[in-house]
């Protein structure tokens, strides 16, 4: 199992007192985690491994996760949609179901920590039971919050005014509301089995057991089968590279049990496919961590073609494996990417497969892009600073307390 002070050669000695420090300020107070699903997703990833680093830090962490039913999961789903602008109607008894579901939930759970940090909409209304057990509560907005539907907004809005603050990933995603919102991006894990580094050797039996050739170039999007991360405009794009290179595409990623469109979006991306021998669809099952980075790293180009993101960590995964990345410019993606400089911004598939051409005829530009990527993710997103940020919220929340108590 990994420590916190295995992070100390890639971080430095600095950040990771800094953690120890912030920490001891703590002792006592317990953080308690609650979201939909403990496997699949940005989400579950980072809590995986953020929950045991803070308990070795000694922070009193702990993660759990809210039940719901099919129909609880279809309605969080098509709130996701909506809030990502998706035009979405909803039955009249869904919203009643949601929150039925939650007032469950927050009935059977113990609700104990002196924080509950409430990880996206799916668990937001637990809220209503603050004025029964008091305590500091935070909403962490994980998704692309830019351009929701106002009806949704409108739903959503009543219960996070309820929170103490709200955080999201990006400056684009902060709303008009009236608590106060704080800016935390996600972060990856250098030291995880989808990030750490792999020898030439396990990357090539990976690839060569999925049937992918190693010495053509290969073009890979890593992400659950969502309408938003665009699989099959991915596959347009790579048809119109392939007219003119030589290339293989590798289009690969799970589920999550909160997501029940999973299937029939994998399932218009087979169709799409149309059994090509050059395009690899990969639905990989949970786990499969060593999978994703040796695929990531054998890649010559990284897509994440996403037409809504939240922050979308895929591409902060590939720069830290030092590959060129071609992505969509939403959401969280433009703070990773500097165009041209440290990765490529995309907004049409017709830009996408000329900036693949570009990448794969020119490789010591792609070459230098992901050099530059690598740094900055260094620099801004790995998991020593994310758990930097919380530690310092947390922070505030008990420092405005007690000054609000001596007054």
């Amino acid at each position: 199992m990994r420590t916190i002070d295995d992070y100390r050669p890639i971080v430095g000695d600095a950040v990771v007192d800094t953690l120890f420090l912030l920490a001891r300020q703590l002792q006592g107070r317990c953080i308690q985690n609650i979201n939909s699903t403990a496997t699949g997703g940005g989400v579950a990833e980072i809590l995986n491994r953020m929950i045991p680093l803070m308990n070795q830090l000694g922070v009193n962490a702990r993660w759990d996760v809210i039940k719901g039913g099919e129909k609880f999961f279809n309605t969080t789903k098509k709130f996701h949609n909506a809030l990502h602008g998706v035009p979405t109607d909803f039955a009249p008894d869904e919203m009643e179901h949601f929150l039925e579901v939650n007032r469950q939930n927050a009935a059977e759970m113990d609700l104990c920590g002196d924080v509950i940090l409430i990880h996206d909409p799916q668990p937001i209304a637990l809220i209503e039971k603050r004025p029964a057990i008091g305590r500091s509560w935070v909403w962490r907005c994980h998704i692309d919050f830019s351009r929701p539907q106002d009806d949704v907004w409108r739903f959503l809005k009543d219960y996070i005014e309820r929170y103490d603050s709200a955080i999201f990933s990006a400056p684009a995603f902060a709303r008009d509301l009236s608590v106060p919102q704080v800016l935390i991006a996600p972060s990856i894990d250098p030291l995880s089995d989808k990030n750490r580094d792999l020898g030439a050797e396990e990357v090539t039996a990976v690839v060569e057991r999925f049937g992918i050739d190693p010495e053509k170039p290969i073009v890979t999007q890593i992400s659950r089968f969502d309408y938003l991360k665009d699989p099959v405009g991915v596959i347009h794009a790579w048809r119109q590279v392939k007219k003119y290179i030589d290339c293989q595409l590798v289009l690969a990623g799970g589920g999550a049990t909160d997501d029940p469109e999973g299937a029939q979006v994998l399932k218009e991306v087979q169709e799409a496919a149309d059994g090509d021998k050059d395009i690899f669809v990969l639905l990989l099952p949970g786990g499969s961590d060593i999978e994703i980075n040796a695929l990531q790293r054998a890649s010559s180009v990284v897509l994440q073609k996403s037409l809504k993101e939240g922050f979308g960590l895929t591409v902060s995964e590939a720069l830290w494996k030092e590959r060129p990345v071609i992505a969509g410019a939403v959401g969280g993606i433009p703070l990773q990417i500097t165009h041209k400089y440290s990765g490529i911004l995309t907004r049409s598939i017709d830009g996408t497969a000329f900036w693949i051409k570009q990448l794969l005829n020119e490789p010591a530009f792609a070459a230098r892009l992901a050099k530059n990527g690598k740094e900055h993710i260094r620099n801004n997103y790995l998991i020593t600073r994310h758990i930097r940020d919380y530690l310092l919220t947390f922070l505030s929340i008990f420092h405005t307390e007690d000054v609000n108590f001596l007054h």
